[in-house]
């Protein structure tokens, strides 16, 4: 079970992209890797303009790359 309700297709989105790593992530978004690597292990939920964030570096909506998950 994960830390949070909120899960996230991050990692197979950077993989996606020509493999991007943690800290280009991290660094498009003004974070540190650490948050990206506690955020694939679900350990972490991002803020809302995180979220938005992450989803932009993408070229997506926060709903394509983050979702509820109820349990």
């Amino acid at each position: 079970m994960s830390g949070t309700p909120i899960a996230n297709d991050i990692r197979r989105l950077r993989t996606e992209r020509g493999d991007m790593t943690q800290q280009a992530l991290a660094d498009a978004c003004g974070v540190t890797r650490q948050t990206i690597i506690a955020l694939e292990a679900g350990r972490y939920a991002p803020s809302l303009e995180l979220a938005f964030r992450i989803a932009r570096t993408f070229g997506m909506g926060v709903e394509e790359v983050f979702r509820w998950e109820m349990q």
